[in-house]
């Protein structure tokens, strides 16, 4: 059902139906798994092997996810995608299959939502990520975006939130922080950032609006079973670091000192004399993975990340439960870890 030739995207005010067929032409090319895609009641998908099935989704609201004075629409759609990929990496899974539903306020054109969902294809079709269905609605009060993600992982090898044990290493892959400064670089009022070069704005900048969802580093740590837990980063080390203490029922130590930061983020924290550790600890939506590993295969684990496509570093430890989570700051001294991860219903709405 591809498109023969591209066209642009009219300026005309949406339609329902045109919308949908329009779309369907420009991104709902399948495989032969796909029975049926765009145009049903549901997609039809014809299972080709005895894989677990993993069912990941997300809702996106503006005002609360994203701004759209400080992101394009092909920003909007790929971090929305990337949201969902990320979460089928922490399992260890391979991406399949896509189903979009969005509720449009008055005010947007056939091209805006053309462009939101050519940012959701570029971020998926890397990973051969096929978009099947989704449903369309009007919206009194800004733009929200559902994005839902099929995926599939072996049986015996999902890595879940619930099987880290005392004495695990804790691994994060990539860096930290990074995100949460792009966005203040994003919202600033003052403009560009005195003191911090242009490539290091734009790198964080991107690193904010176009993250990269670590599939590869989640795939093969399940693939050769290294790993006994993992969560993706999406709310900030603290807060995801204690889903998976609550849910293994252990503690947790992180030595500061160690949590990986780019040249970027020092350069940015250093500028606007903020703590760099903090905008680790704190920073959400880096979507990194936070991995936990047994001390045995400590040596594997590290010889495999070359293979990752990105940095693998050791942060700490997994600690009884009655020690808790805590810190270990760069002077030396321990304390308790304060979650200051962002929270919904707890925190006042802002664009992350």
């Amino acid at each position: 059902m591809g498109s023969d030739s591209p066209r642009r995207p009219s300026t005309r005010r949406l339609a329902e139906f045109p919308l949908i067929d329009d779309l369907a032409r420009r991104f709902g090319a399948t495989g032969q798994a796909v029975v049926r895609g765009i145009g049903d009641d549901t997609a039809i998908l014809r299972p080709s092997s005895r894989d677990l099935v993993l069912l990941t989704t997300d809702l996106l609201a503006e005002g609360v996810h994203f701004d759209r004075t400080t992101a394009t629409y092909e920003d909007i759609g790929f971090k929305a995608a990337v949201a969902n990929l990320s979460d089928i990496a922490a399992m260890g899974g391979r991406p399949r299959y896509l189903l979009v539903s969005l509720a449009i306020p008055n005010g947007h054109t056939e091209q805006d939502i053309v462009r939101l969902y050519q940012g959701m294809m570029n971020a998926c079709r890397p990973y051969d990520v096929e978009l099947i269905g989704g449903d369309t609605s009007s919206s009194r009060h800004g733009l929200f975006i559902n994005v839902t993600l099929t995926g599939s992982v072996k049986p015996g090898r999902a890595l879940t939130r619930s099987g880290a044990r005392i004495g695990d290493l804790l691994y994060v892959t990539g860096t930290l922080g990074d995100s949460l400064a792009g966005l203040q670089l994003l919202t600033d009022k003052r403009g560009k950032a005195a003191g911090i070069g242009s490539m290091a704005q734009s790198y964080l900048v991107e690193r904010h609006l176009r993250p990269t969802p670590r599939l590869s580093a989640g795939q093969l740590l399940a693939k050769h079973r290294l790993a006994t837990s993992a969560i993706d980063l999406s709310d900030g080390l603290s807060g995801d670091l204690a889903h998976i203490c609550t849910n293994s029922k252990v503690g947790a130590e992180v030595d500061m000192l160690a949590l990986p930061l780019s040249p970027a983020c020092l350069d940015y924290a250093e500028a606007r004399r903020k703590n760099p550790f903090m905008l680790a600890l704190t920073g959400g939506e880096d979507y990194e993975l936070l991995v936990t590993v047994p001390p045995k295969n400590k040596t594997n684990v590290e010889r495999l990340a070359r293979s990752f496509g990105c940095r693998l570093s050791r942060i700490g430890r997994i600690q009884s439960p009655q020690r808790g989570l805590t810190v270990i700051e760069p002077d030396g001294s321990s304390h308790k870890l304060a979650i200051t991860s962002y929270r919904h219903f707890e925190t006042r709405s802002h664009a992350r």
